[in-house]
């Protein structure tokens, strides 16, 4: 049993990018289809794409690459963990590097970035931020 599925999906992130790889694959939650789904949404993936397999849930993630090889996603970061959850309000939420990244939050109108949750006007547990 894993404990934090987010950090382990923004850990195999980080060390795809870094060790060049295109396409990685893992356990999907609804929670993870959905920040992979704001990922692709985002232009930080090109795909995102859940199946099952043997009566489970996967997601397979297409990562996307600059022209000199080096990943779209400079820094991915977990913010909420499970031993320190981290809320915010609409108008507290984080502005990641002066609004060039995003921040990944789960409101209670399902996940949105900080910019789709400002403009509701819903906080909400900040996961990650990714620049």
């Amino acid at each position: 049993m894993m404990t934090d599925p987010i950090a382990d999906l923004l850990t195999r992130i980080r060390n795809a990018q870094q060790a060049g790889i295109e396409k990685i694959e893992m356990g999907a939650s609804r929670t993870l289809i959905s920040i992979a789904t704001i990922l692709k949404e985002e232009g930080y993936v090109v795909g995102a794409k859940p199946y099952n397999y043997k009566g489970r849930r996967y997601i397979r993630l297409i990562l996307k690459y600059d022209d000199d090889g080096r990943g779209v996603i400079r820094e991915i970061t977990r913010v909420s963990k499970p031993g320190r959850r981290v809320y915010s309000a609409a108008t507290e939420l984080p502005r990641v590097r002066n609004g060039y990244g995003i921040a990944v939050v789960s409101t209670s109108r399902g996940m949105m970035t900080d910019k789709k949750a400002r403009e509701a006007h819903v906080g909400g547990e900040v996961l990650c931020t990714v620049f």
